[in-house]
């Protein structure tokens, strides 16, 4: 591990906080509004997953915020005072505007450390495929990677890792405005499941509307193998993430290790209270290495 940077990202990256701290990484908190009281995105520390679904199910309202400059020129400033620079990668610019308040962040602090080197990234990645990102980074520094080498093959390999989502509940979609009232309601009647995945602007687009949640788990499944490393060979990481739906996301993962005999074990991370006021429960997610994305 090089112990001259510090290895940083947002909370939206929706890994355990066992995980991040068993791998270094550091992580600031976004916020969310639950019924009108301000909370940290904490992982799940404040508000457990499940209270947190259970509550939105039974119609508490959430909405979000990012990180403000204040906050981060603080949390950076916590190492640069250790005299240790920075490698920070933020939400994807595509869903969240906290980019630019770290990048702000980042202006402001190189004055006042003249001596010490701030990266901010934009990551174009989401979720547990944010944290997929991160987990990969964290591989990389724990070999020897310095910090510069790190952040350009972060530039040239973010767009390589894969995100793929389907819904089984179509209510959060409707409210975020993705879905129209009405195809919201002939979806529900008619079963409809959308798949979506995040483009190489890191937005969330959807592609296709399966009838069943059969359907969309072995179309999802079929996805990976037409996008993945290798094809069936894929051989690398595979992270599920869900809300509140945790046999939808072990029946996907139990289908890909039917499909790819030499993956590595299926990690399944919940979605965190960040990106499931946006989601809403019934939603699964899967990351993985392949194609790079495109805009189609």
């Amino acid at each position: 591990m090089n112990p001259s940077y510090v290895l940083s990202c947002c909370s939206t990256a929706d890994l355990s906080k066992e995980h991040f701290e068993k791998r270094d990484i550091h992580y600031i908190c976004f916020h969310y509004h639950l019924d009108g009281v301000d909370y940290p995105d904490d992982l799940g520390q404040t508000i457990p997953f499940p209270k947190f679904y259970e509550m939105l199910a039974n119609g508490s309202s959430s909405t979000t915020s990012q990180v403000n400059i204040d906050e981060y020129l603080a949390y950076f400033e916590t190492f640069l005072s250790r005299g240790l620079d920075i490698l920070h990668v933020c939400l994807s610019s595509g869903i969240s505007g906290t980019y630019n308040s770290a990048h702000s962040a980042k202006l402001i602090a190189e004055e006042r450390w003249p001596d010490r080197r701030i990266i901010v990234i934009d990551s174009l990645c989401a979720s547990s495929g944010f944290g997929f990102l991160m987990d990969t980074l964290a591989d990389l520094r724990d070999a020897g990677m310095g910090l510069q080498e790190l952040a350009d093959w972060t530039e040239n390999n973010k767009l390589r890792v894969n995100h793929l989502f389907f819904t089984t509940d179509l209510t959060f979609f409707v409210k975020g405005g993705r879905i129209s009232k009405a195809a919201g309601f002939f979806g529900g009647v008619l079963g409809i499941c959308p798949l979506l995945d995040v483009n190489n602007e890191g937005k969330l687009i959807p592609r296709e509307k399966l009838h069943g949640k059969k359907m969309v788990i072995r179309r999802i499944v079929k996805r990976m193998e037409e996008l993945a490393d290798d094809g069936k060979n894929y051989s690398g990481k595979c992270y599920l993430c869900q809300s509140a739906c945790y046999d939808d996301a072990r029946a996907v993962a139990d289908l890909i290790k039917q499909t790819f005999p030499n993956v590595q074990e299926p990690e399944i991370y919940d979605i965190g209270t960040t990106i499931g006021s946006h989601t809403g429960p019934g939603t699964v997610a899967l990351f993985f290495t392949g194609k790079e994305r495109g805009d189609k």
